[in-house]
């Protein structure tokens, strides 16, 4: 029978180190040929023989596309832990190019010669069967807590996981006897033996007892690629098995496809002009005789794991996805879903992720979530999600990060084009070769859509006011998979409502700019002394709210430390590189209190923003955000901010200076809502009832609040968010593009508005 596994080539070169470049260069050589794997033995006893996991880490790196594997490695001698960090570890460096071939052990003479413990071959199968759950153990580097494992081999005692591969790294069984085929059928991703150690009837019947335990431990046997490691000869004439012309070759071959499922063939050969041959020859005339034996057999179809359906949640037709976002969905037992699950500041648990590439996958995207109306929805970007809406427990994310192309649409007015996953710092470094800069937020790593759907409060706001403020045009894909380009000359009540409200009407797939001429910049970061909370933040409120434009302030500052003073940090850019403007505006903030650190440099734009953390987000818990909009820093706010702080509620305190050119643009022309504002407070806490009745004290000082930083799902929010008239807009606007509100697990405008848990 035929498994349905696409074919697959690889070579079986001896890792000889008499000559050390030859094998490396016939591994590069055979990935110029096309194959797809070059494998290595692994005797690490052999004087002869390089180690095989240097040699294939070297050949890793010398390579590109071609995947590497060891061909088996000889397990007595390696502890399966630290082969899974080193696994892990290759497979990063790699881009995702590891597989892994395990053996349970031979030549026990050299084996334990080099130190290790000889076993029975019943025992040695035992110790291989432990090995497995501890590599995948390993390697499951999103599971929140040490690896514990009571094994009789490999006993272990909270080893800390990590890191997440690249990929899913496949583990492939060199196999013969039952014992050994048992457990490639209940525990292995490959079945890899070489044909010169097999009699007839061996692959027929181990596929049987694959077949079967596989099925007995809930698996499907499709899951278990089948591989075969063979060797021979070119001739004219033929003399036997694998012993002839290339033509001969394929008809020997064919049948091993056809009744045996072989998926992927490994060629044993060091000889150049061998493996030359087999990959111009062999290879395109099999593919083509299986495509006739086989039509409508091999397909790129993904055979989900047992492991992995077993993780899947209840409540979702995980079946129904199309086969056009095959290469997009991330399940929950999937190696890659632990990059995806979580956000920059909080945990998450969805139960299915598409990380799209195109419109056509969003629009696909959206259709599977209207079909499962009861689960949240999260659209993500970036992946920062200050407010939490993008990511959820147990529901859908549209995960948006691979549309992250910035383009220049004409340099002339300045005009460029970018889609929403691009990072702000990456559009940063695209603008400044230009001498460009659009203000954003304050961290590089924060996403384009989720920022300018909502306001985006950033270095250069004071002088060149919100990001929303340079948009010219969106593209979107509406709640019912509608295709729309808004402005304000086309569907511009869309445009209107998608500066300040986006995110209830649509996914944003590209956002047109006008940006603004920006060379080098002051920057300065100061650590002052804030004894006197109250105090200090009266006076740096007033300093900046009375400043000329060029200079935009931030504040951070923390709960008091036991015996320490508290302190501030103060950053701040001028929008200038004259260092006597920037001296001068930036000595009256350094005047406020006692310097405890300073810095201040020109710098351009970009280097602000390349701040973030390279990596995926994994952040932990679900932290409280809160967010107000006030006209001025008073003594009675600065008071109030002060009992705050000495609370114990908040552990995170900042404010952001607006005013200046956000206050220019008016009140109605987008959704963004009190633009009168001259700073942004915002704070965060870990208790959300502790943290709610500390910052409801605060209320009387507000004015409205920033929808980003935002995580109080109270419906009254969102008359703190959007004045009177602007929220009866935005929910008539709510009621023509999302009528069934798909869009509502975010800052929801409905008019029937619940709040989620």
């Amino acid at each position: 029978m035929n498994y349905g596994h696409p074919l697959k080539f690889g070579v079986f070169l001896t890792p000889r180190n008499a000559v050390p470049e030859k094998v490396v260069a016939l591994a590069r050589r055979s990935e110029a040929l096309g194959y797809d794997l070059v494998t290595f033995q692994d005797h690490p006893y052999q004087p002869a023989f390089f180690d095989t996991w240097t040699l294939l880490t070297w050949v890793a790196a010398q390579t590109e596309r071609i995947q590497v594997a060891p061909n088996v490695l000889n397990l007595p001698l390696r502890q399966p832990a630290v082969l899974a960090r080193s696994a892990a570890s290759l497979d990063l460096l790699s881009n995702g190019r590891l597989n892994l071939a395990l053996g349970s052990g031979a030549f026990w003479d050299g084996i334990e010669a080099m130190g290790g413990r000889k076993l029975t071959p019943g025992q040695a199968v035992e110790a291989l069967d432990e090995a497995i759950d501890i590599i995948r153990g390993m390697l499951d580097a999103g599971a929140e807590s040490p690896l514990r494992y009571a094994g009789q081999y490999y006993p272990i005692n909270g080893a800390e996981r990590g890191p997440l591969p690249a990929h899913d790294i496949p583990i492939w069984l060199g196999a013969y006897k039952p014992r050994m085929l048992r457990l490639t059928g209940r525990k292995a991703d490959g079945w890899l033996p070489s044909m010169a150690y097999l009699k007839d009837g061996d692959l027929q019947r181990g596929n049987q007892i694959i077949d079967a335990a596989a099925q007995e431990a809930g698996r499907d046997p499709r899951e278990i690629r089948r591989l075969l490691n063979i060797g021979g000869q070119f001739s004219a004439t033929r003399r036997g098995f694998l012993q002839g012309t290339s033509e001969q070759w394929v008809d020997d071959l064919l049948p091993l496809v056809v009744e045996e499922g072989i998926g992927t063939f490994i060629l044993g050969s060091d000889h150049e002009g061998t493996l030359a041959q087999f990959a111009q020859e062999v290879i395109p005339a099999l593919r083509d005789a299986v495509e006739r034996a086989l039509p409508q057999v091999l397909t790129e179809t993904i055979v989900r794991p047992a492991a992995v359906l077993a993780k899947r949640h209840a409540g979702i037709d995980y079946d129904s996805v199309p086969e056009s976002l095959a290469d997009a969905v991330i399940e929950p037992g999937d190696s890659g879903y632990a990059r995806v699950k979580s956000t920059y500041m909080r945990g998450g648990a969805p139960g299915i992720v598409f990380q799209v590439k195109d419109t056509d996958q969003i629009v696909e995207a959206l259709a599977f979530a209207r079909a499962h109306p009861d689960l949240p929805l999260g659209i993500r970007s970036g992946g920062h999600g200050i407010s939490g809406r993008s990511t959820n427990q147990g529901g859908i994310i549209i995960d948006l990060s691979r549309l992250n192309k910035i383009e220049i649409l004409d340099q002339a007015a300045r005009r460029i084009r970018v889609e929403p996953g691009a990072r702000w710092m990456d559009v940063a470094a695209a603008l400044a070769p230009y001498g460009w800069a659009l203000s954003s937020g304050d961290y590089g790593g924060v996403g384009v859509g989720g920022l300018a759907t909502a306001g985006g409060i950033g270095w250069l706001a004071r002088e060149h006011g919100l990001t929303i403020d340079h948009l010219r045009a969106v593209d979107m894909i509406l709640a019912d998979g509608a295709r729309v380009h808004a402005s304000d000359n086309e569907n511009a009540d869309l445009f209107w409502a998608v500066r300040g409200a986006g995110a209830n009407y649509g996914i944003v797939t590209s956002f047109e700019f006008e940006v603004d001429e920006i060379g080098e910049v002051g920057w300065g970061q100061f650590v002052l002394d804030a004894s006197d909370t109250a105090d200090f933040l009266e006076k740096w409120g007033a300093i900046v709210e009375n400043a000329p434009r060029d200079l935009t302030s931030f504040l951070i500052m923390g709960p008091p430390r036991r015996g320490q003073p508290m302190i501030a940090q103060v950053l701040s850019v001028v929008d200038s590189d004259q260092p006597e403007v920037i001296i001068d505006r930036l000595q009256p903030i350094a005047e406020i209190s006692p310097l405890y650190d300073q810095q201040v440099v020109i710098t351009p734009y970009a280097g602000i923003m390349a701040n973030a953390q390279g990596g995926y987000h994994d952040g932990q818990g679900d932290p409280v955000g809160r967010s107000g909009l006030v006209n001025h820093i008073t003594p009675e706010l600065a008071a109030a901010a002060e009992r705050l702080l000495r609370s114990g509620a908040v552990y995170f305190f900042q404010i952001r200076s607006v005013g200046g050119a956000v206050a220019d643009v008016p009140a109605d022309e987008t959704a963004y809502g009190y633009r009168s504002a001259n700073f942004s407070v915002a704070a965060f806490g870990a208790n959300r009832e502790r943290m709610n009745l500390a910052w409801d004290e605060l209320a009387e000082h507000f004015d409205g609040l920033y929808i980003n930083f935002e995580t109080d799902l109270r419906p009254e929010r969102l008359n703190d968010a959007f004045p009177p008239a602007t929220l009866e807009r935005l929910r008539a606007l709510k009621q023509r593009y999302d009528p069934d509100n798909i869009f509502r697990d975010n800052f929801n405008v409905a008019r029937e508005t619940v709040a989620s848990p």
